[in-house]
């Protein structure tokens, strides 16, 4: 979902991003830029979020650390990370259960938690503090896991759908600029106002569901997926689903080029 931004002239050199509460809307511009040229460069996501963040991520951490599993992952200092790349634990899973449904999506799209580890790196932040570290990494490391739960594709608009159940649970702005960008360059190049629709909705699901961040997704990833969703109140995207669908249609009829 490409899209110009105006006013934005190229530059060869990213501004700095400074870590600060303060925004920094001229560093996001340029990141969000770059990432309209590129979708693929995952790093770009970061240096907007880290650019724009604020002070979303300190008030999630600090909601994170009255949380009993946020004080359980601090005081075992608990890396996500490692059992979501741990496959023979997840294989292992029952059918139907939450690591299982993980397992196949990110060996599907040829996906791994080291994948966003890198692309997190790439942005350019290193968190001194240790506890704030493993909360940002935690939150990080869920995308794909929100993935499966929510039903979310990784196609564009399931990109877009999802990054703003995010911005509900989280409150990141910089992750509402890009589902802007991104919403506006899908809406002009398909035609299909409905994009705003299941956006929306996506918002919405992330206002009713529970807060994500401080759930156990350890514990969970034995548990069947459709309980887990029950447990954590996502309703179903149905409008994402349905334009979707018809985008995926359209693009089969199409005659070959």
């Amino acid at each position: 979902m490409a899209d110009n931004i105006s006013g934005m002239a190229p530059r060869d050199t990213a501004p700095e991003i400074k870590d600060s509460k303060w925004y920094q809307p001229r560093a996001a511009m340029h990141a969000i830029r770059a990432l309209m040229q590129d979708p693929e460069d995952t790093s770009q996501v970061f240096r907007v979020t880290r650019a724009m963040g604020g002070p979303s991520q300190y008030k999630g951490f600090r909601r994170f650390c009255t949380s009993a599993v946020g004080r359980r992952v601090l005081a075992r200092r608990q890396d996500l990370a490692d059992v979501l790349n741990d496959r023979d634990m997840l294989r292992a899973l029952p059918d139907g259960s939450l690591g299982r449904a993980y397992l196949e999506f990110v060996e599907r799209e040829n996906l791994s938690a080291d994948g966003l580890t890198d692309a997190s790196v790439k942005g350019g932040r290193i968190i001194k503090d240790p506890d704030l570290a493993l909360y940002a990494a935690r939150t990080r490391d869920m995308h794909d896991l929100w993935h499966v739960t929510t039903g979310y594709g990784r196609d564009g608009l399931g990109e877009l759908s999802l990054l703003a159940f995010t911005y509900a649970q989280l409150g990141n702005i910089g992750i509402a600029m890009i589902i802007y960008f991104g919403a506006r360059g899908g809406v002009r190049e398909s035609g299909d106002k409905r994009i705003w629709k299941a956006i929306w909705e996506g918002y919405r699901n992330g206002r009713s569901a529970t807060w994500w961040a401080a759930e156990d997704w350890e514990g969970l990833l034995a548990a069947p997926l459709e309980e887990v969703r029950k447990q954590l109140k996502f309703a179903p995207a149905s409008t994402y689903r349905q334009v979707f669908q018809d985008h995926l249609a359209a693009a089969q009829a199409a005659p070959a080029v």
